[in-house]
């Protein structure tokens, strides 16, 4: 009895056994992977991780309003922790506006972290004109946050220290732009 996907069908490879495990088909078709990848080359997010963590992070406030909104509306611990919610995300940049109820809040998207992130509040800046080149600069050690170099392209810059970020004084980049602005000191 001729039996033709039995036969033809070899074992996989072990290689090929862990790539299997790593991967869910049944999810592979829906649109979830598509916008991850769009957010990811915006932003130049290199490790799907951090996008994961954002997620993770937004499924978290997501579930701090609900169980928010099931206290009564004249409840004043829903008052005061509502007010601390939406100030605490509009000086971490995730929301545009102070927010004055709780849809706002239910709203962040997951982008909303990324555009805080470094390379893209430098490309806000105008200090380079693409995300990927200012990911490179800071990867490279040539920007600071406040006083401290930072090497992390996923630092998430807060709307406090947004007026802080510069290059660091012994970068070849800041002995350029100073030079070109017929502004170096010839002490240094």
């Amino acid at each position: 009895m001729y039996q033709p996907f039995v036969d033809a069908m070899r074992e996989l490879k072990f290689h090929e056994k862990k790539l299997l495990r790593k991967v869910n088909l049944y999810e592979w078709g829906n649109g979830r992977n598509v916008r991850e990848a769009e957010i990811m080359r915006r932003y130049h997010i290199t490790k799907r991780e951090d996008l994961m963590n954002y997620m993770k992070v937004i499924g978290r406030i997501r579930h701090m309003v609900h169980k928010l909104k099931e206290l009564p509306q004249d409840d004043e611990v829903r008052i005061k922790l509502t007010q601390a919610l939406l100030k605490k995300l509009y000086d971490m940049g995730l929301t545009p506006a102070l927010a004055t109820n709780l849809k706002a809040a239910e709203d962040v998207p997951a982008s909303a972290f990324a555009r805080r992130r470094l390379p893209v509040v430098m490309v806000k800046l105008k200090m380079a004109q693409r995300v990927a080149d200012a990911s490179k600069f800071v990867e490279q050690g040539h920007v600071r946050v406040g006083p401290v170099t930072t090497s992390n392209p996923s630092a998430h810059v807060p709307r406090d220290m947004e007026d802080y970020v510069t290059w660091v004084k012994s970068s070849a980049i800041n002995r350029r732009i100073q030079k070109y602005n017929d502004q170096v000191d010839d002490f240094e």
